[in-house]
């Protein structure tokens, strides 16, 4: 198969060519039509996570071995079976859920795969991606049908779809006129914005550095918008909801972001860290357990998560995140776009 692959940490990706994976037992080889391109992705190119005071973390302290094809938002054609594998066919059309485990311990089996902690297995981070021809995913279960839907933001569900309505339900449930303030307006607030109005929520609060990222984010529904990055920007939030908040998502969850949702809880509040831009969060002891809070880190979704997000699609509830389509073979220029801070929405690549 063949695959656009980091070969050098923050070189460019290179078309190189794969063994075609033959599937076993139940797995399922997956001919790739639709790839959405990640924030996250831009981690691994470069070669690692910063970790504040503690460092970086590396790909090979992560167990990522190179050359790797990236890409976990995958969609694509049923191309082979493996001899147990049951309930899909060649030709079907699915979404392939990427954030496996070991398969085989007691969180896995219960369909928590993305928190196994015995041995991550994720589609594009550990084992090639959708940045390639062919992906393979692990079982039928892994695979979601997406009936009535444009598979380029389908694709979109298996991470930033899953991601963010994973964060969303660790806050849940809060009165509908309560404020929920999400820190990122990229990819991930714009869906997070959507699932939120697919909750019934009214007080959507976005916060971001950029003008016109927020200008989408009230294009999007949002009820305010708070423009961050001056020393008041805690300031700015509570003023915009009226006081202290219960609920705050940080999707981007570095240093300075971390540091002002924080400072924007009222007791009992939460602050949900999703994000991967990196640093550290240095946190005054008594407040936490003067003023009862609660910060929770929040990864991904499972594979019910999957299924949950693309009902609310079917049905309606959930309005397109903003896609822009480039042949699988522009991805250099796409995850430059990326970096650059040039991408609203996300980009999705297909097959050539």
């Amino acid at each position: 198969m063949r695959g656009w692959a980091v070969v050098e940490t923050g070189a460019p990706l290179e078309d190189i060519e794969f063994p075609t994976p033959e599937p076993q037992g139940e797995e399922v080889l997956i001919e790739v039509t639709h790839c959405g391109v990640c924030h996250s992705d831009l981690h691994i190119w470069e070669g690692g996570y910063d970790l504040g005071s503690r460092g970086t973390m590396s790909l090979k302290d992560r167990g990522v071995v190179l050359p790797l094809a990236m890409g976990h938002e995958v969609v694509g054609r049923v191309a082979k079976l493996g001899p147990d594998a049951k309930g899909v066919k060649v030709g079907d059309m699915r979404v392939v859920f990427p954030w496996l485990g070991c398969g085989q311990c007691e969180r896995c089996q219960a369909g928590d795969d993305n928190m196994c902690a015995v041995k991550p297995l994720s589609i594009g981070v550990f084992q090639n991606g959708g940045y390639a021809t062919h992906v393979l995913a692990r079982s039928p279960r892994h695979l979601a049908a997406f009936d009535g839907l444009d598979p380029a933001v389908a694709a979109t569900y298996a991470c930033s779809g899953i991601t963010v309505y994973s964060a969303i339900r660790k806050v849940m449930p809060l009165p509908a006129d309560k404020p929920i303030v999400i820190v990122g307006a990229g990819g991930l607030g714009l869906n997070a914005i959507e699932i939120l109005k697919a909750m019934g929520h009214k007080r959507i609060v976005v916060v971001d550095v950029s003008d016109e990222k927020l200008a989408g984010a009230r294009e999007a529904g949002a009820s305010d918008t708070v423009l961050a990055g001056s020393d008041d920007t805690t300031a700015r939030i509570t003023g915009a909801c009226g006081g202290p908040v219960e609920a705050v998502i940080d999707l981007v969850n570095g240093t300075a972001t971390a540091r002002f949702a924080f400072d924007a809880l009222v007791k009992g509040g939460k602050l949900i860290q999703v994000g991967l831009f990196g640093g550290e969060l240095n946190l005054p002891l008594p407040l936490m357990a003067t003023k009862a809070l609660t910060v929770q880190g929040s990864y991904v979704g499972s594979p019910k998560d999957l299924q949950e997000v693309i009902a609310l699609a079917q049905q309606g509830k959930l309005s397109p995140l903003p896609v822009s389509t480039e042949p699988a073979s522009a991805v250099n220029s796409v995850l430059n776009r990326l970096r650059d801070g040039k991408v609203r929405g996300r980009v999705v690549l297909t097959a050539a």
